[in-house]
């Protein structure tokens, strides 16, 4: 199933994009090969491998041996629910060699793009309620104006009950890596070059794994809350704890890695994670967790799910582990050469940010 259009998705945890016709196709591969190049030794280009999906070559299929693709990271493999958005990014989304007629066509399609500098191709949002996504194409974009682009890309980073700010926050965290790149290079100018955002839509993949409940805790839990145990087995994955002074049910972030953390042993080491455990504690103490996280009993019933989303979106920042967010560069089929700043790329990073910025403050 193909994520984005033209893009197949390979069993291998790898995607295939078919090289464009010449001279873009071939472009975009150089482009790939220079900074993937084994023998590189360019701490610019070095550093830019950060901000890109890996590279493993070109594949053709054994039928159509004069069909290339791109082998490429599947940004999205290791979420649950990805939701996908793709930005173009610049002032120009046509190159110094454009034609009359090319650079004609690409100002039309969308002639905010000198003023805003970038441009929402698509996206992707899981709605938790209806265990759906919804899907908007490139007119949702192009359809985007000065007064209207906040609330547009807002959009993205909202799920049906609440506005994910963990997700908005990290994700400018991670454009103003890639806008210092940009400050500091010199060699490379990149025209209708996209960022993909990818973050993640499920609750039960982030981080509202709820504390083990110990046998003397589940006997301690009021009758008639259970039915059978079965919330507490619910996909292994959420538990629930009993405060009986208010007859109010809390949750809290687990000990345990989430099943979404396991595949992320490595950045998140166990020392990590009990330090995180122990800050819960911490505040746990303080009004602010229980006024933000009580779920009544009634509305416990047989809605656990939403109630843990809303638990999830209103946790303080101190205690979300930075949302997992992915903002990765692709499409250079018109990357070239340069001996000057991309002035045009750095406008459309910063107007970006500060539009998310503005999310974040409302």
């Amino acid at each position: 199933n193909a994520s984005l259009s033209g893009i197949l998705q390979h069993p291998d945890g790898t995607v295939l994009k078919q090289l464009q016709p010449p001279p873009r196709g071939p472009r975009e591969q150089d482009f790939y090969n220079k900074v993937y190049d084994s023998d590189c030794c360019d701490s610019v280009l070095l550093e830019l491998r950060e901000y890109l999906p890996k590279y493993f070559g070109v594949w053709s299929p054994p039928t159509a041996p004069n069909d290339t693709y791109l082998k490429l990271e599947d940004v999205t493999r290791k979420f649950n629910k990805p939701c996908i958005m793709d930005v173009k990014i610049g002032q120009k989304s046509y190159d110094p060699y454009a034609s009359a007629e090319k650079i004609q066509q690409q100002v039309s399609k969308y002639p905010l793009m000198e003023e805003i500098g970038f441009l929402v191709l698509g996206m992707r949002v899981y709605h938790v309620s209806s265990d759906s996504y919804e899907m908007q194409n490139q007119h949702y974009g192009r359809s985007l104006t000065k007064e209207t682009i906040k609330d547009g890309i807002s959009k993205f980073f909202h799920n049906g009950y609440c506005l994910r700010k963990d997700a908005v926050a990290a994700s400018i965290r991670k454009i103003e890596k890639i806008l210092e790149w940009f400050e500091g290079q010199q060699q490379l100018n990149f025209y209708a070059s996209s960022l993909l955002f990818v973050y993640e839509g499920s609750c039960q993949a982030t981080t509202v794994r709820l504390s083990d409940v110990t046998l003397a805790e589940k006997r301690g839990m009021p009758k008639g809350l259970l039915s059978g145990g079965d919330i507490l087995e619910y996909n292994n994955n959420i538990h629930v704890i009993n405060s009986t002074e208010n007859g109010k049910i809390e949750a809290s972030v687990g000990k345990g890695l989430s099943k979404f953390y396991a595949l992320h042993k490595k950045a998140y080491s166990k020392r990590h994670h009990s330090q995180i455990s122990l800050k819960v504690e911490n505040l746990e103490q303080g009004n602010m967790w229980k006024s933000s996280t009580c779920i009544t009993q009634e509305h416990l019933n047989g809605n656990v799910i939403p109630q843990l989303e809303k638990v999830f979106c209103h946790m303080p920042a101190e205690i979300k582990e930075s949302a997992h967010v992915e903002v990765r560069m692709i499409d250079f089929a018109h990357v070239f050469p340069s001996n000057t700043r991309d002035e045009g790329y750095i406008y459309g990073l910063k107007n970006l940010i500060t539009v998310l910025k503005d999310i974040l403050d409302n």
